[in-house]
């Protein structure tokens, strides 16, 4: 049983008189082969339908009922046995039929219906088709969307159950893969389509450049012959069957007549191929085949025409019009392939239930004998598991839905600037293709219109965001709309359109693009740098002054100025303050374990070894004044092993602390990513801060003692009372330290570290100067008051 397109186009049914010759062939090729279907012969009874439902239902029911005048469920059958049902009903009417069909459990083996719901095995247990299902369309388009990155696109689609369903299917992909659809129209199947209606539907869906045409050959054929339609530099993608346009658009142009469709239109056709000696047989078939309500008379005599291909041109004369020469120059010849290999997928299944066991007496007993005890539902079994190759070498079988694995072949259509029509295969997509080989097409093959300059189209809500930046999108906004925003600092985007930054690595850091990871600049106080060798210049000559003063005191050690406030401390305290000078050089440079741990310890012993020698110095000048007292016991106090030894009892603690700071959490160099944007900071970390504090707070408290010592005995009677000069230095010594604390923790990096180094500097040339300088004053540019006897006097 063959049905065909609508009768509200007639001359589309031309395409239906080669299904009928593929299936008239098929049958006479099965016949002739005695190893297929031996002792059996294969007929075949055959209806028109005209897509008219009540046609349809009609039609079933007289093949049911086996007479010309049918009778419900009563079967009146002179001829063979009825095996199954092979129809080309569009989608709907072929669900239609299903639902008759599975009443009496007659398989119905479809060439022409993609419908995606008949693939469910449970709806439609008895339901077979030799062309590929809607689902493996609606991934095709998909693809093809993908590869041109379409992402703003518009659709129109019938209002059937099937389309429907496709179209939500292609919604949800689209917006999968980063898309949106823009504008959904649709129309009623059951009523004819308007040209009001299409212009209204065009005029909501101009938003886009990319258009989906989701509908049968006979809406799509009425929407593309509307003038204005096809709008220059769109592209269109149709699930329509194309072949039979390519042979009436050529006859229009042969009429002077004008197709407004432009190049850019892309179609999705069932993958066809040409039977071998099929052409010839169209040559050479008796004319008497033809039904006699199926009129062939036009199609027939097109066949004798000259600009017929030879391959099926008959030795006849005829005087057709242009018009009556559509169906002759089809590249593909109607359904033929599909319509064949539904003949051949059934004749194999009756073949292995002829040759099973069941069926193994059937072929001993005679061509119809065998089958009077056939029942319509024991060929499913046979037709699930039929596997064979047909005439092309092609491999026939049915999946566990009843479809045949078959891909789609991308067409490119249009009209070229010479006045010929375009026809081209330009891609494919076949599901059930190795990964990667799946989907293919030749952008070089497709003949763009001139509307697209810059190709392909741009189909896009918003512009691509290009690397280094991210998509914003609003909210309401549909998907595929959105901002485009700069990577924050320390994130990129390497590729076009990505919805959210990356977040560089630890150790990297973007670049100034947004684009890339770079390394991040290492950093620390180097030598090499002016902030670093200044404080090395500041360093070394600080300790070269106090050089040259201590070598000044060594010189005139025997002098009274330097004799008073026992000299011994004051070589001590300058060597101290040399080291102290020193020190702040292990603070300069790329920091190390080794260093770290130097940095504090010598930092920490150095300057108690000076505070406690001015400590010392403090109790001395105290006790020089306590001794002078008449049978004062203070006198036998006053030699220089007590103040060394209270240099040395000072300096014990502090030297212990470091040993226990070394010992429980010694300082460490370490890298420090999140201090500084873009930059890796080489930091000592201090291990243990509360024995860092600890090792200030020492510090602090000698300098407090000094201090206060030194200020209670400011003002005792003396020719140089020193203790003025120490509770001035200690003055600025506490001062700069006591700023220090909340600097060195407001301040990050190398500049922490020069923080640390200018206390040290200030503090140790506070001492040197506010001790030292004075006496090198008298020493050097006042000798006549460095006597005993000016001494003596004040």
């Amino acid at each position: 049983m063959t049905c065909g397109p609508s009768r509200d186009l007639p001359l589309l049914l031309l395409k239906n008189y080669y299904n009928f010759l593929a299936l008239v062939f098929a049958v006479e090729e099965i016949n002739e082969n005695s190893e297929l279907l031996p002792n059996l012969t294969l007929g075949f009874y055959i209806l028109e339908s005209y897509n008219f439902l009540p046609y349809m239902l009609i039609a079933a029911v007289k093949i049911f009922s086996g007479r010309r005048f049918w009778i419900p469920n009563y079967s009146c059958r002179t001829s063979g046995t009825l095996a199954a049902i092979i129809e080309g009903l569009p989608s709907e009417e072929s669900s239609q039929l299903s639902n008759v069909l599975r009443t009496y459990h007659f398989p119905q083996i479809s060439y022409a219906s993609q419908n995606l719901l008949m693939s469910d095995t449970v709806t439609f247990p008895y339901f077979y088709r030799t062309v590929a299902s809607e689902l493996s369309l609606c991934a095709g388009i998909l693809k093809l969307l993908k590869h041109f990155d379409w992402t703003w696109v518009s659709i129109m689609a019938s209002d059937d159950e099937s389309s429907t369903r496709a179209v939500q299917i292609l919604k949800e992909g689209i917006e999968q893969n980063g898309g949106c659809v823009a504008v959904t129209e649709t129309f009623s199947h059951n009523k004819r389509i308007t040209q009001e209606q299409i212009g209204k539907m065009m005029n909501r869906m101009q938003v886009t450049k990319v258009f989906i045409v989701y509908c049968p050959i006979e809406y799509a054929f009425s929407i593309f012959m509307i003038r204005n339609v096809i709008v220059p530099g769109s592209v269109w993608i149709t699930t329509a069957e194309m072949d039979i346009y390519n042979s009436y658009f050529i006859n229009l142009q042969a009429r002077n007549q004008t197709w407004q469709q432009g190049n850019n239109f892309l179609a999705f056709m069932v993958a066809k191929k040409n039977i071998p000696s099929f052409s010839k047989f169209i040559r050479e078939v008796n004319f008497t085949l033809f039904p006699h309500d199926m009129k062939p008379d036009v199609w027939w005599k097109v066949l004798c025409d000259s600009r017929c291909p030879k391959s099926i041109r008959r030795s006849c004369s005829t005087n057709t019009t242009p018009f009556t020469h559509m169906h002759c120059n089809r590249k593909y010849l109607g359904s033929s392939y599909s319509v064949y290999n539904a003949v051949y997928a059934l004749a194999h299944a009756l073949h292995d239930r002829v040759m099973s066991g069941s069926g193994s007496n059937a072929v001993s007993r005679g061509d119809g004998e065998g089958f009077l005890d056939f029942r319509p539902w024991q060929l499913h079994r046979y037709l699930k598991n039929v596997r064979f190759k047909n005439s092309l070498g092609d491999e026939i079988f049915f999946d566990e839905n009843g479809d045949l694995p078959i891909g789609y072949s991308i067409i490119n259509m249009g009209g070229l600037r010479s006045g010929t029509q375009m026809y081209e295969i330009v891609g494919s997509y076949n599901p059930y293709a190795p990964h990667g080989r799946d989907f293919t097409i030749d952008e070089k093959a497709i003949a763009w219109d001139g509307e697209l300059l810059q190709l392909p189209v741009r189909a896009k809500c918003s512009d691509s965001c290009p690397p280094g930046f991210s998509k914003l999108h609003k909210r309401g906004d549909p998907v595929c709309c959105y901002e485009c925003i700069p990577c924050p600092e320390g994130e990129i985007s390497n590729q076009t359109d990505m919805d959210a930054c990356t977040k560089c690595p630890e150790d990297k850091w973007s670049n100034q693009k947004r684009d890339a990871c770079i390394p991040k600049v290492i950093t620390f106080l180097s030598y090499e740098e002016p902030l670093g060798s200044a404080l090395s210049l500041i360093s070394i000559c600080f300790f070269l002054i106090t050089a040259v003063i201590l070598g000044i005191f060594i010189n005139y050690k025997d002098t009274p100025i330097v004799k008073a406030n026992n000299r011994e401390l004051s070589y001590i305290l300058l060597v101290s303050l040399m080291l102290c000078f020193l020190c702040s050089l292990i603070f300069i440079g790329r920091p190390e374990d080794i260093t770290c741990i130097l940095r504090q310890t010598v930092f920490g012993i150095t300057f108690s070894i000076s505070l406690s020698s001015i400590l010392a110095k403090t109790i001395t000048v105290v006790m020089a004044f306590q001794a002078t007292k008449p049978g004062s016991k203070l006198r036998k106090w006053m030699g220089s092993r007590v103040s060394n030894s209270i240099v040395l009892s000072c300096s014990l603690p502090q030297v212990f602390l470091c040993l226990v700071w070394m010992c429980a959490a010694p300082p460490f160099s370490y890298l420090n990513m999140q201090s500084e944007t873009g930059k890796i900071l080489i930091e000592c970390n201090e291990g243990s801060i509360i024995a860092f504090y600890c090792v200030l707070g020492y510090l602090g408290l000698l300098a407090g003692v000094s201090f206060f010592i030194a200020f209670l005995a400011r003002n005792l009677p003396d020719s140089f009372n020193e203790a003025k000069y120490i509770t001035f230095s200690m003055l600025v010594f506490c001062s700069v330290w006591v700023s220090f604390i909340p600097t060195y923790l407001s301040t990050r990096g190398k500049y922490m570290v020069v923080v640390e180094i200018f206390a040290i500097l200030a503090s140790s040339s506070g001492l040197l100067g506010c001790i030292f300088i004075p006496k090198c004053y008298i020493i050097l540019l006042r000798p006549e008051r460095n006597n005993r006897k000016y001494l003596t006097k004040n």
